[in-house]
């Protein structure tokens, strides 16, 4: 085993005595990013090249700073997103519901889908979905105008420009220009209960902005709210998916009635076969 090896196994241990929830894959995270490496090549950094600053990171991560908040990067689908202190960061949770978006997209009659996404945090979400549905057009709102930054320096990055307009504004009365338009509106909405604040894992509860978790006592708030805004944004026939969280699968259906014009509500599962979001489509001249 050559040092740096060594010195992983170490942080592991420190990691884990931590309660890091992922010690090995953490600590092999930041040697690889210390050192300029991919994770699978650790084992080619010489000891003579062993950087000390490795510890630094190491210290930060046992004091439960995020991962992505030490490296500056997030990973989500085909992309590598900036991240850092102000903006929520992307969960792999949530790229079963934006692969649900691309396969309902791609079997829509439609040339040019027009896509609004709410609640964009990093900009994950729309920049996927420009990426992987070419001849979208993706608008995406966001209410924090740090994290708007970040979601317009992404959107930049990613050669997407174009096909990607980030607006700052409120979820709830964005967009209004673009009423019966939008053929797909997608959502990671704030969702996490107040009276779960102590339960939270700290990397969530201390770094995540508020913003983007709270919503009141039950986290039902702003998706109580989206049914109205669904209803305004989204043309007849349009689909509509929202992120939730799995305690949450069993009400949310309740929120957008058939009397309201609202078919096909289902809950999707994650990749642990929990509850994780709900799609509905509205209604139109056929049903």
């Amino acid at each position: 085993m050559n040092l740096l090896l060594d010195e992983v196994a170490r942080a592991t241990l420190r990691l884990a005595e931590a309660g890091v929830a992922s010690p090995r894959t953490d600590a092999e995270e930041l040697a690889a990013f210390v050192h300029g490496v991919r994770r699978g090549e650790l084992h080619t950094v010489a000891d003579a090249d062993f950087d000390a600053r490795y510890w630094e990171c190491v210290a930060r991560r046992e004091a439960r700073e995020p991962l992505q908040h030490i490296t500056g990067r997030a990973y989500f689908r085909y992309l590598e997103l900036q991240v850092g202190p102000g903006v929520f960061v992307p969960r792999p949770e949530t790229e079963i519901m934006v692969d649900w978006a691309i396969e309902t997209l791609r079997a829509m009659d439609v040339a040019d889908p027009l896509v609004v996404d709410l609640g964009t945090g990093s900009g994950a979400i729309a920049i996927s979905i420009a990426q992987e549905v070419p001849r979208s057009r993706v608008h995406t709102v966001e209410i924090d105008p740090v994290a708007l930054e970040w979601a317009r320096r992404n959107i930049e990055s990613s050669g997407h420009g174009d096909r990607v307009t980030a607006h700052h504004a409120d979820m709830r009365t964005a967009l209004r220009e673009l009423d019966g338009r939008v053929d797909l509106l997608i959502s990671n909405p704030p969702y996490v209960p107040t009276r779960e604040a102590t339960a939270i894992p700290p990397e969530v509860r201390d770094y995540d902005p508020a913003l983007a978790l709270w919503s009141g006592e039950d986290g039902l708030d702003m998706i109580r709210e989206l049914e109205a805004v669904g209803r305004r944004l989204l043309r007849p026939g349009g689909a509509m998916a929202v992120e939730h969280h799995d305690g949450q699968g069993i009400d949310i259906p309740w929120f957008f009635p058939e009397d309201k014009g609202w078919r096909d509500v289902l809950n999707r599962k994650d990749m642990a076969r929990r509850d994780r979001f709900v799609v509905m489509r509205r209604a139109d001249e056929d049903d």
